[in-house]
């Protein structure tokens, strides 16, 4: 019997962020299939400290002197030393905002550095840049996909974008879908919303969740919301972040802030999907967002910005939810606004099933075992425009959803 797998995971905390869920309940799923997991953690900071308890995790000290400030470069520096203490076979990317530690780690070790697989969590597109920025962004990409020799796309309409974006060969892209729920809490999600009793409150309910951050567009969702509703509705948004002072002085300004909670972040969103009218997303560039699909597990109807190039395979192309144009706050309120019958509650839980961590994880550990067999020197130093030599097949675009 060959030993297991050793995968390394860096994350920079237990603070909220779908990158970071899906990156725990992945290595939880690895770990009971009996890969050995070690996840390289730069600070115990956060509210997801209970979401996997029981992995390995591995923190250099930092003394009294908080690395929030520069935590990439504190994880480039923790990665460093513990691949040259316990060389893991295989290095898993959790999302777009660690690609910058992969990189760094092949550069600094060179041909010992373990093999890397890389998941893209949000799209490339970047419309939130202005134009100097995106062209430099661009110019880091290929970067990217020179020195990563393992992608992971969230959809298959992503693909093409993605190989595009870094300039590989579709090939080297491998897809899986985004592995957001397990079965317990899509089971919760749905049992807790149909044993809801409505209050009596008058008006809906609009839902959004996300990290109150600039990427999220709450301030549109803010307009939107001041001019699609009656004066009974409410908006509530769960999460935290940086925004919050800033949406609230809009809220005030556009005379809503009697009608708008900001309840912070919720160890159990349950609670709020089983209340919630309309779930709304307004975000400038997403990947395939968990939120979504936690709605869709619900049974909430859901109205959402198209912002990404899977956004309309999340969404079966209309079926399950209404997409506006990035950005236009006229049809985001216009969406809102408009009336619409009960949702199909069975098909929508039945297109989340698609999305849980029980699919996924065995298709990304096939994948890690297949980049871990391969040669890793080789698959740095080879053609970027071709596939490398990293054991994936050449003759077609490798697929994994089931």
């Amino acid at each position: 019997m060959p030993p297991p797998l050793r995968i390394l995971v860096c994350l920079h905390s237990f603070e909220p962020g779908g990158v970071e869920r899906v990156a725990l309940r992945l290595c939880k799923s690895w770990q009971a299939a009996g890969a050995d997991v070690t996840v390289l953690l730069g600070r115990p900071d956060g509210a997801m400290r209970d979401e996997a308890p029981a992995l390995n995790y591995d923190r250099h000290s930092s003394g009294p002197i908080s690395t929030a400030r520069f935590e990439t470069l504190w994880m480039i520096v923790c990665a460093w030393r513990r691949i040259r203490a316990v060389r893991p076979d295989v290095i898993f990317c959790a999302g777009n905002s660690y690609t910058v530690v992969a990189v760094a780690l092949r550069l600094l070790l060179g041909r010992v550095c373990p093999p890397v697989v890389a998941k893209v969590s949000n799209d490339l597109g970047r419309p939130d840049m202005n134009a100097l920025a995106r062209h430099a962004y661009r110019r880091w990409l290929k970067v990217q996909g020179r020195l990563i020799p393992h992608w992971v796309a969230m959809a298959e309409s992503m693909r093409e974008s993605i190989a595009d974006a870094l300039a590989i060969a579709p090939a080297r892209v491998t897809v899986i879908d985004n592995p957001v729920l397990d079965e317990a809490a899509a089971r919760r999600l749905a049992d807790t919303r149909d044993r809801a009793v409505r209050d009596g409150t008058k008006g809906r309910l609009f839902l959004s969740v996300g990290r109150l951050a600039p990427q999220k567009r709450f301030d549109l969702l803010l307009a939107a919301f001041a001019r699609a509703s009656g004066p009974d509705d409410r908006l509530v948004i769960l999460g935290e972040g940086p925004c919050r002072r800033a949406l609230e002085t809009l809220a005030h300004r556009l005379g809503i802030a009697a009608r708008l909670a900001l309840p912070g972040h919720s160890g159990d969103p349950a609670i709020w999907f089983a209340r919630a009218d309309m779930f709304v997303l307004s975000s400038d560039y997403e990947g395939m967002p968990g939120v979504v699909v936690e709605a869709m597990a619900a049974g909430v109807s859901i109205v959402a910005m198209r912002s990404s190039a899977g956004m309309d395979e999340l969404l079966g192309h209309g079926r399950f939810g209404r997409l506006v144009a990035r950005g236009d706050v006229d049809a985001l309120a216009a969406a809102m606004a408009a009336p619409g019958g009960a949702p199909d509650v069975g098909a929508l839980r039945a297109h989340a099933r698609r999305f849980r961590v029980e699919r996924a994880a065995p298709a990304y550990l096939h994948l890690l075992r297949r980049a871990a067999d391969a040669d890793p020197a080789a698959a740095m130093w080879g053609n970027p425009e071709g596939t490398p030599s990293t054991g994936m097949s050449t003759s077609g675009a490798p697929r994994v959803s089931d």
